[in-house]
C-alpha cells in the first residue's frame, strides 16, 4: 500500500464512502493535517462517531469510527468537489448549498476548514473541499 497520493483529501473521502458501501463501521488511514482537520470537522456536524490518531512508524494512522456497531452511517452521499487539476472557489456569496440545505459542505479558508454555514457566518470564501449529506 503506497502512503503518497497526489489528493489526500480524495483518498479519504473514497476509503469512507467504500467503507459504507459495504457496511463497515470503521477505517483506519495514514495522517495528514488536512485529513485530520477534514475528519475532526465531520466528527463536530456528526456525520462521524468518533476520530482519534494511533500512533505508528513511519507515520501515524488516522482511526475514523463511521457509525457504531448495528447501526446505519449518518453519510448518505459524500463527494469531493475541487480536484488536484480543477480548484473550485467560492465567495461568500457563492458558497452552495447541499439538499437545499438539509447537507452541508466543507470549505477551506484563512481561517482553517470550516463548514459552508459557518464561513457565510463568518464572511469568508475559500476552496469548497467536499459535499455531504
Amino acid at each position: 500500500m503506497s502512503i503518497q497520493t497526489s489528493d489526500p483529501v480524495a483518498d479519504l473521502i473514497t476509503r469512507i464512502r467504500n467503507a459504507i458501501a459495504v457496511n463497515k463501521n470503521e477505517i483506519r488511514v495514514p495522517t495528514s493535517k488536512l485529513k485530520l482537520a477534514v475528519a475532526e470537522k465531520l466528527q463536530k456536524i456528526h456525520y462521524l462517531e468518533k476520530v482519534e490518531i494511533e500512533e505508528a512508524q513511519p507515520r501515524n494512522i488516522l482511526h475514523i469510527v463511521i457509525n457504531k456497531e448495528g447501526e446505519n452511517a449518518m453519510i448518505n452521499e459524500i463527494s469531493k468537489v475541487s480536484t488536484p487539476g480543477r480548484r473550485i472557489y467560492a465567495g461568500v456569496s457563492e458558497i452552495p448549498k447541499v439538499k437545499s440545505g438539509r447537507g452541508t459542505v466543507l470549505v477551506s479558508t484563512s481561517k482553517g476548514i470550516m463548514t459552508g454555514q459557518e464561513a457565510v457566518k463568518n464572511k469568508l470564501g475559500g476552496e469548497v473541499l467536499v459535499k455531504v449529506w
